[in-house]
């Protein structure tokens, strides 16, 4: 899954071709948690030019009949995500991606829980495939969300983890945020990165709490 990321720096570009303005605001969070506002990038459904947004995770089904629920949507599968009843909506016409420096997992060993960083082996930004959705209430409040997609982990990650977030390449940026991409090519997208490109480290525990948000968080630590 992916219950934790973190997003600092101001250089994510994404795909040369989205010829993203600068980011909105310098948005710098080293323990990113669920229910906090994080930076989108998205389509312009007028205009058709990738845009960013600052939008709640933990997706809120349109049609949802309250924003608040019990298990906020954070993480959508891959597996099946088109047959979801929140997920197959947004994941037609509302895809979006979610930059990242990295992204928080958890190893299990004796009783204890050994918090891991797992970055950009280049030290640069994942690119997380996401979906959103807009959300109104009767007293006309908005919030528009959105939830991380993952699939099966890889070889790095598995000793973590099951599962991982969906870390599209360059080039699958392109065609996850046309439109014009058929489901088919949408889905055949949901699948784990190449290990290569994935460096994962022990970190503090630090990090177990999101009040705790400062670069500590994110740096080696001996074990």
């Amino acid at each position: 899954m992916c219950g934790r990321f973190a997003y600092f720096g101001a250089g994510y570009q994404g795909h040369s071709s989205l010829a993203l303005p600068p980011p909105p605001t310098l948005f710098t969070s080293y323990n990113i948690a669920p229910s906090q506002d994080i930076l989108a990038v998205r389509k312009d459904s007028e205009s058709g030019k990738a845009e960013w947004a600052i939008v709640r995770w933990g997706l809120v089904p349109f049609w949802s009949k309250s924003a608040k629920t019990k298990s906020p949507l954070i993480n959508a599968r891959a597996e099946g995500i088109e047959q979801k009843p929140s997920f197959r909506g947004p994941v037609k016409y509302r895809r979006c991606i979610v930059p990242a420096s990295g992204f928080f997992e958890w190893r299990k060993s004796d009783g204890s829980k050994q918090p891991y960083f797992i970055r950009p082996r280049d030290a640069g930004y994942f690119t997380f495939a996401g979906i959103w959705d807009h959300w109104q209430g009767e007293g006309g409040e908005v919030i528009e969300s959105c939830t991380i997609i993952t699939t099966a982990a890889n070889g790095v990650l598995r000793d973590l983890h099951d599962r991982m977030p969906v870390i599209l390449g360059a080039d699958d940026v392109v065609i996850w945020l046309d439109s014009a991409t058929g489901q088919k090519e949408v889905l055949r997208l949901l699948r784990s990165c190449p290990e290569e490109i994935l460096d994962a480290y022990p970190v503090s525990t630090l990090v177990n709490s999101p009040r705790n948000n400062r670069l500590e968080c994110v740096e080696r630590v001996k074990i």
